[in-house]
């Protein structure tokens, strides 16, 4: 009986929880891990995504093409936005158990692109140092925080100067800073290069400390989600194979507005989409 072939390294890693994403119809699955490595997988790289999540989770089915690590837990990460007279309160309704290097395969440490993309604390800040290659960082689990009843509300990113010296790039929204700017100026300080995605209206790259504005690839909104996620994927790709920051952030500003053209994941694009768009706007 012949053996099949082992499966290639991957060369694009998302680490953090999948979740389930309620919904008046049910539940979908999403998180950054779903979005990055479905990104991935379109921009021709072999992902794979390192999460936990309970055991029922049809992983398989919603991420083909995709070598996921699931490890066990009694629940999976699970939010739900609630629509009251105070407007929009995103509610987490259960969390999956953390993340650590321990559960990182020693092949995978070595992956040349990583993204760490927490959600719901559950990535200890010292993974940083587990990983040889690009290692790039989306904080906006590290910054929220919720109580007894699940509410979620923002919290200062505590562990920033312990992460950021040990990253090649971190990615936020002006989202996770709230409109308020004031830790941004320390993040410059801390990371060769960040980027602040706003919209529609493109993106900030700061790289050594020098600001330069990126601007958007047109596109007519019908679903945002995810789109920040698609956009540090994309990113991440596009800096490990150029050097380029403000290259890698026109290609993903690219990406991540084709992506917000159709409902969920339908809308991301593959290589030649984004390479063709790319030719004809030189």
């Amino acid at each position: 009986m012949t053996k099949a072939p082992p499966k290639p390294l991957p060369d694009f890693l998302i680490v953090g929880h999948v979740t389930k994403d309620v919904y008046p119809d049910g539940y979908r699955i999403g998180g950054t891990a779903t979005y990055a490595a479905i990104t991935a997988a379109r921009l021709g790289r072999r992902p794979a995504v390192l999460t936990r999540a309970a055991p029922d989770l049809p992983l398989s089915e919603s991420l083909p093409g995709v070598q996921v690590r699931h490890l066990p837990s009694p629940v999976t990460t699970t939010f739900e936005n609630v629509y009251g007279p105070q407007g929009r309160e995103q509610v987490i309704h259960a969390v999956a158990d953390p993340l650590s290097c321990r559960d990182v395969p020693l092949e995978w440490r070595r992956i040349p692109v990583v993204l760490l993309g927490p959600l719901a604390q559950e990535i200890r800040p010292d993974m940083v140092s587990c990983f040889h290659g690009l290692v790039g960082v989306t904080p906006q689990g590290w910054m929220r925080k919720w109580d007894e009843s699940g509410r979620v509300t923002s919290q200062r990113w505590n562990d920033a100067a312990q992460v950021l010296p040990a990253v090649d790039a971190l990615v936020l929204s002006e989202e996770d800073l709230e409109g308020n700017l004031e830790p941004l100026d320390g993040y410059v300080r801390l990371c060769s290069t960040v980027v602040l995605t706003t919209g529609w209206q493109g993106a900030t790259v700061f790289v050594e400390g020098q600001k330069h504005e990126v601007p958007p690839r047109p596109s007519r909104e019908v679903d945002p989600t995810g789109a920040g996620d698609v956009f540090t994927a994309a990113f991440l790709i596009r800096l490990e194979e150029t050097g380029e920051p403000l290259q890698a952030a026109r290609f993903a500003n690219v990406v991540a507005s084709f992506s917000v053209e159709e409902q969920g994941t339908l809308g991301i694009p593959t290589r030649a989409q984004v390479e063709e768009w790319l030719l004809g706007h030189a």
